[in-house]
């Protein structure tokens, strides 16, 4: 013999009596899903940017490191997991930019240590959209205003450095 139709299934206690307040809550928990959900990419740049913006920061820093101790630079980074904690928009000279910051791993070519660092980083989208530009801040001589150097990201296929 088969079995019966499926029976409905009856409502929670704190919903039975009160269908509408059953479909609010269904309705208010997937709003917030969506809304929570969609803040944290809003405007985010690509994985991708991230992990070429990080790595040319790196590179940055080695060769004014090494140039001022009179050494050579080292290979170019490898940079992973890379984890949003904060994004905020700002003004990199004229033009709006995005100031980011989290965590990340990476090491260097050889070391087999990945080591876990913060990072703060000033992006900066090209005129067109289509591409990126890494932003440090170097100050102002009169100390009036803030003072930007921007680095294009290689393109999507480009190698770094």
């Amino acid at each position: 013999m088969l079995p019966g139709p499926p029976r409905p299934r009856p409502a929670p206690p704190q919903f039975r009596g009160r269908p509408l307040a059953g479909l609010l809550a269904l309705l208010l928990a997937a709003v917030l899903g969506l809304g929570l959900g969609g803040c944290s990419a809003i405007g985010q740049p690509p994985h991708g940017v991230l992990l070429s913006a990080l790595a040319l920061q790196i590179e940055l820093t080695q060769r004014d490191i090494a140039s001022a101790l009179s050494l050579e630079a080292g290979g170019g980074p490898s940079v992973s997991r890379v984890r949003v904690e904060a994004q905020e928009p700002v003004t990199i000279g004229a033009a709006p930019g995005l100031h980011l910051s989290g965590r990340f791993d990476w090491r260097l070519p050889g070391d087999p240590i990945r080591v876990d660092s913060p990072f703060e980083l000033y992006l900066q989208r090209g005129e067109r959209g289509q591409s990126w530009r890494l932003a440090r801040p170097t100050g102002s001589g009169d100390g009036s205003r803030q003072d930007w150097i921007t680095d294009p990201l290689p393109l999507r296929g480009e190698a770094a450095g």
